[in-house]
């Protein structure tokens, strides 16, 4: 099987390395002569780094960024108080991330190129599509240097200017308020790294300056309402000294202008054709959810892509195409407390984490389509292992707790201290495992290669 991406951003590149991990010959194709270079999507959320645990390239994400930090706030020039992003957890058994952490994209999309890299797949630049055509059995596309690509399937994670999407002729529902700008970029500031700071004034807070450190780097993140001018250092500084702040900026390495687009794709797949990330949907930068959301995108349909069922890939639509449309929701309603100038427009909240996403169709107690949690186990010879250590990797897995295993691979019995069950064992000596799965003796988990439940059956007792 092959698989051709268009776009390389966290979306492609995520998707590239689940396809290529399954052995499925994949490329990424991007239109830019060169790799992006800004901060843009800085926000990973804890289920993000759950997939990137998955992945391989959690440990690269952690050392290379840091956890979220409190946000110094001026009036006027005074400082009057610290705000904070959320209140900071404790990893518990359940979550190993419960935190929210800073990156900026360009460098989350290095350590993305250098994981793809190990299986021998390098992103190809300049190599956007000029068209394509599809039929039952394969898609033929023409690249920008002429090359004509035949794949079994072509993934548009090519941003909310989509070709893909465009080609396809599939509306993109939703609306742009041109009256509403905001301004983004990356700037070095005079400012203490170990702080955001937020330069507004009493009277009208929207009118501030949010600037947030951004981890390994001398540089910050800003993000300001605009007025529809394309942001430069001059109107940066003109803006801060507007709300009385006293800060040298010294450069600026990247800037957009953001407009209010909220919309969502009619449809995520026509044919052998699927949609992913900004391609499907776009909305306010609020929340921290766009880079994250189409990690799960593409998280979601690797698996599905490599099986090759029609009954599965009918799935993907159906279950990110909602998920969709509540993050539409969140942002929008974030971005509207930014505005009026709310107390609790930069806190993040637990509807950001992206930990309650959920697949389910009945509901109850842990079900087919919740995200299957993480908990310390033993083995049999006493080593501490989690069963996230079991998830991780291309395969799905069988859990039976209190009961023996299937004799088959990635098959594993659960047991309290005490218990006794033929063949192999795990041992939940805390009793999280069971806690957190809501287990009786004889419940049958089959956790799918995405991390969420499948099936959940009680065989009764060995």
């Amino acid at each position: 099987m092959d698989v051709l991406i268009a776009g390389a951003g966290p979306t492609g590149l995520t998707l590239a390395i689940d396809l290529a991990r399954r052995g499925v010959g994949v490329r990424v194709v991007d239109k830019a002569a060169s790799y992006f270079a800004g901060s843009r999507g800085d926000g990973l959320q804890p289920r993000t780094l759950e997939v990137f645990d998955d992945l391989g390239v959690v440990d690269a994400v952690l050392a290379a960024g840091g956890p979220r930090v409190a946000t110094r706030v001026y009036f006027d020039g005074r400082f009057v108080t610290y705000r904070w992003p959320a209140e900071l957890s404790e990893s518990l058994p359940d979550v190993p991330y419960p935190n929210g952490y800073v990156l900026g994209q360009s460098r989350t999309e290095a350590v993305l190129r250098d994981r793809l890299a190990e299986f021998g797949v390098r992103v190809e630049l300049d190599a956007g599509l000029t068209g394509f055509e599809q039929d039952a059995d394969r898609v033929v596309a023409t690249l920008a240097t002429g090359e004509v690509v035949r794949a079994d399937y072509l993934v548009g994670a090519d941003g909310g200017a989509s070709f893909v999407r465009k080609t396809l002729g599939i509306a993109f529902e939703g609306t742009t308020d041109e009256s509403m700008t905001m301004l983004i970029g990356d700037v070095a500031a005079e400012l203490d790294p170990g702080h955001g700071h937020w330069f507004t004034t009493e009277a009208d807070p929207a009118s501030g300056v949010l600037l947030s450190p951004l981890p390994g780097t001398d540089l910050f993140q800003f993000a300001m309402m605009g007025d529809g001018d394309a942001p430069t250092l001059e109107a940066l500084r003109a803006r801060l000294n507007s709300v009385g702040a006293d800060v040298r900026l010294t450069r600026l390495d990247w800037s957009t202008l953001w407009r209010q687009n909220v919309r969502l794709a009619e449809r995520f797949r026509v044919g052998r054709v699927f949609l992913a990330g900004d391609a499907a949907h776009v909305h306010p930068p609020t929340g921290g959810q766009g880079l994250n959301t189409g990690v799960q995108d593409a998280y979601n349909l690797g698996w599905k892509l490599a099986d090759g069922s029609p009954e599965l890939l009918a799935t993907y639509e159906t279950e990110r195409r909602g998920v969709a449309m509540r993050v539409l929701r969140l942002t929008t309603e974030l971005l509207r407390k930014y505005t009026d100038g709310e107390e609790d427009a930069h806190r993040r909240g637990a509807d950001t984490w992206q930990l309650d996403i959920s697949y389910r169709t009945t509901q109850g107690r842990l079900v087919p389509g919740d995200r299957a949690p993480d908990a310390p186990l033993t083995d049999g010879n006493g080593k501490e292992i989690r069963l996230f250590d079991l998830f991780r990797g291309p395969h799905a897995t069988r859990l039976v707790f209190g009961g023996a295993a299937p004799a088959e691979a990635h098959s594993h019995a659960v047991i309290r201290p005490g218990q006794e069950v033929p063949g192999d064992f795990l041992v939940d000596a805390q009793g999280h495992a069971f806690a957190a799965y809501d287990a009786s003796d004889g419940d049958e988990f089959a956790i799918r290669p995405d991390g969420y439940v499948g099936t959940r059956e009680n065989r009764g007792k060995p």
